[in-house]
């Protein structure tokens, strides 16, 4: 049963009626909160602080109408940042759709391990493979001005989407955007001092298990690993070697569980260095480096 509806609708009546009514739709009490505010800010053009300071107003018809069709897709399992059209990562706001994997916090850690390593050497050369949204290149070319960006995806929607994150953040003429399946997608003899990449490692099984917002809306492209979770990086430990430079790194985030089974793919071609834990300390991203 929905919450009763307030006499008059204004944006405080909206986002406490919002609140409840997520929450008896099975989305979490704190998220139902923060999740009723971005949507609303977003329909009222401003910034979800700025709601909070505008709670006597009431939202013209339309707006609320707008409003209302969100949260039906909120309902129906559609993440916020879908709904939004984006997402903040690394403190730069970035276009999603559905062709490209929503970034994570998580890869945050990835992105920070990279930047260390190239703002040591000016000039250096890195590659993303599976850029998805574009957020690691972006990143690390708004960080590093001095890095020379590859970036790679075997998906044209996400690579578009990632040409208009990088000219949205201003390094469009920064990154090499390439269409191809991971290495393929570059050109002969081209090597790199720091090759990076967040590819696909859900294992089958995992997927039926994930939340329905993740498993139903974002790309299965993204996400599937094959049977064990491995399949990328099995094809990326067999190529690597060639497309770095001597001494160069490769970096990798991996599932919580795959710390091992990474660690024994690579152990043969690569010098295994480290594993770094995410900010919920989980391991999370693999660091080896070419002998």
């Amino acid at each position: 049963m929905s919450p009763a509806a307030p006499p008059v609708w204004t944006v405080k009546a909206l986002l406490e009626w919002t609140t409840d009514f997520l929450a008896k739709k099975n989305v979490p009490g704190p998220a139902a909160k923060t999740d009723a505010r971005l949507l609303l800010a977003h329909v009222l053009k401003c910034k979800p602080i700025d709601v909070l300071v505008r709670y006597d107003e009431q939202p013209t018809d339309a707006d609320r109408t707008t409003f209302r069709e969100l949260i039906k897709r909120r309902v129906d399992g559609w993440p916020v940042a879908y709904l939004l059209g984006e997402k903040e990562f690394f403190l730069l706001p970035f276009e999603v759709t559905p062709a490209v994997l929503i970034p994570r916090p998580e890869t945050e850690t990835l992105v920070g391990e990279a930047l260390t390593l190239l703002k040591k050497q000016p000039g250096a050369a890195a590659l993303d493979l599976c850029t998805g949204s574009g957020c690691v290149a972006v990143s690390l070319a708004r960080n590093a001005k001095q890095a020379i960006i590859t970036a790679t995806d075997v998906s044209p929607d996400a690579l578009d989407v990632a040409r208009r994150n990088a000219t949205r953040n201003a390094v469009a003429d920064r990154i090499d955007f390439r269409a191809g399946d991971l290495f393929a997608a570059l050109p002969a003899g081209a090597q790199f001092d720091v090759v990076a990449t967040n590819p696909p490692y859900v294992t089958q099984t995992e997927l039926a298990g994930l939340q329905p917002e993740v498993r139903d809306h974002e790309p299965r492209l993204a996400l599937d690993g094959g049977p064990d979770g491995l399949a990328f990086y099995r094809r990326i430990a067999a190529g690597v070697e060639a497309y770095l430079k001597p001494g160069g790194w490769l970096l990798a985030e991996i599932g919580a569980t795959q710390q091992d089974a990474v660690t024994a793919l690579f152990a043969e071609r690569l010098d295994v260095v480290k594993t770094l834990k995410d900010v919920a300390g989980l391991p999370r991203v693999f660091v080896a480096r070419k002998r």
